[in-house]
């Protein structure tokens, strides 16, 4: 995969990079600890501006979150509530609980959000519930914006600064994926074995 985005990279220079962090968005399994080193690593040499990689980096996040983000709102909260009380234990939380998440994100929605940008899987999956809650998409938008902008902006100046040695960042970030990852799965075990109805059941 690293030959494959760093040729992306080198062939079609922004646009490459845009495209990358739009699947990197889609499809967490493509990571923008790969991509964006590397292209601040092209931009420490000179074959790409600093700023226009961040800039190209940031849009390809942007452009990627809007499928998730839509998926939530379209699906609605509803029929989330409906499925979490039918297939009950496997859904890993309840209609209560699920109107409670609501309720929390509704009022702490954006610094949850932009918190969520800067980490591994997470970044992806927090549109969905962003959707879910219909956050206002201005807010929504915006504090994504900043988030990534953020994030894009520390791994793309590693790159810059690592220069030949931009792989380093792979190597102190990769474990962190694999700890959210670990932590997610081990939340959803959690909620399984101590999952109870709701009281509207």
């Amino acid at each position: 995969m690293t030959a494959w985005i760093t040729q992306t990279i080198t062939d079609l220079g922004y646009l490459g990079i845009m495209m990358l962090m739009l699947l990197e968005a889609v499809f967490p399994p493509i990571p923008s600890e790969l991509i964006i080193p590397f292209a601040g690593f092209a931009a420490g040499e000179g074959r790409l501006n600093y700023v226009g990689v961040i800039a190209a980096a940031t849009a390809g996040s942007m452009l990627g979150m809007i499928p998730w983000y839509l998926a939530g709102r379209l699906f609605g909260l509803e029929r989330v509530k409906w499925l979490a009380d039918r297939f009950g234990r496997w859904f890993a939380f309840n209609a209560d609980e699920i109107d409670l998440a609501a309720r929390i994100f509704n009022r702490w929605g954006r610094p949850i959000v932009l918190a969520a940008r800067l980490f591994p899987i997470i970044r992806t999956l927090i549109s969905v519930p962003a959707g879910l809650a219909r956050m206002n998409r201005l807010s929504f938008t915006l504090y994504s914006m900043i988030g990534m902008l953020i994030w894009n902006t520390v791994l793309v100046t590693a790159g810059y600064l690592l220069h030949e040695n931009y792989h380093i960042v792979e190597d102190w970030l990769d474990p962190l994926s694999y700890v959210v990852l670990g932590t997610v799965v081990a939340l959803y075990l959690f909620r399984v074995a101590t999952w109870r109805p709701s009281q509207a059941r």
